[in-house]
Formats: C-alpha cells, sequence, structure tokens
C-alpha cells in the first residue's frame, strides 16, 4: 500500500479544498473523488457551521453527492481522497458508499495532538471501523501530514 504520484497531488487538492472550507468559515476539511481513470468526479469542503448542520463533514457532503449521481459498482473502482483521516461517522458514509480506496493526509492523532480532546470525539478510527465492514476497503494514509496539518493551525 504505496502512495503514488498521483495521490499525493490529489491529496494536495484536498488540502487546498479544507482551506477553501476554513476561508468560507468552516472547518478546514476538504474530500475529493476520482474515478478509475484518474479524473476528479466531485470535491467538497466541510459545512458544518455556515449550513448548521453537524454531519456537513467534507466526506458526507462528498459521498451525498457521489451516490446520488454515480451507481455502486463504478464508485467502488473511485478513489476517494481527504485531507484529514475520516471520522468513525465519515468512514461509515465511505463503506455505504461503496467505495473501494481511500486517501488520507493527516491522521487522526497528530489532528487531536494539535487540538486536543473534543466532547463530540469517537476514538476509533477509520481502518478500525473498515475491519468491520463486509466489503474491501482499501486505506493509505497518513500522508502529507505536515502539510494537511498546517491548515489547521490556529483554527481551533
Amino acid at each position: 500500500m504505496l502512495v503514488e504520484l498521483d495521490d499525493l497531488s490529489f491529496l494536495r487538492r484536498a488540502i487546498a479544498i479544507a482551506q477553501r472550507a476554513r476561508d468560507h468559515g468552516n472547518h478546514p476539511f476538504g474530500a475529493l473523488l476520482v474515478d478509475a481513470h484518474r479524473q476528479v468526479l466531485f470535491e467538497a469542503e466541510n459545512t458544518v457551521v455556515t449550513e448548521h448542520d453537524c454531519t456537513g463533514h467534507a466526506e458526507t457532503n462528498l459521498i451525498r453527492l457521489a451516490s446520488r449521481q454515480v451507481a455502486p459498482e463504478m464508485l467502488a473502482t473511485c478513489t476517494f481522497y481527504s485531507s484529514t483521516e475520516p471520522c468513525a461517522m465519515c468512514a461509515g458514509a465511505i463503506h455505504w458508499g461503496n467505495i473501494g480506496r481511500l486517501v488520507y493526509a493527516l491522521g487522526a492523532p497528530r489532528f487531536y495532538e494539535l487540538i486536543g480532546p473534543t466532547p463530540t470525539q469517537i476514538d476509533l478510527s477509520c481502518r478500525a471501523v473498515f475491519a468491520r465492514s463486509s466489503q474491501p476497503i482499501e486505506v493509505i494514509g497518513p500522508a502529507l501530514e505536515d502539510e494537511a496539518l498546517a491548515v489547521h493551525v490556529g483554527f481551533w
């Protein structure tokens, strides 16, 4: 499970989307979905603050968008890129969205090192969620942690 050069490029794009979310007044998280031909299908940013929706994480926003427009069989061949390791809710959405591969930049341990514990934190890695999944989900990450962490510095 090596990070490929294309993966790094797409992760940097997810980090840029996270910065865009921050610029829009939301939590700095971003995600994008890439098909088997390495074409970006969709992007999504976090909208928790501006839409007053606690489920408005970048990952859940992206799964909602993609699952409305792409067949589950095609989603299984896609790669999901996230600026930060998906939380338990988002990992569940990725599972139910039938995504076959996840690559993330910033791991949850480094993220929580920066911001400290939160009242809504569920200490469950995405790998732990996917380990209970009935379908295989390849997980690669963390990668580019320092770059991904930078968008969070001074926000929390």
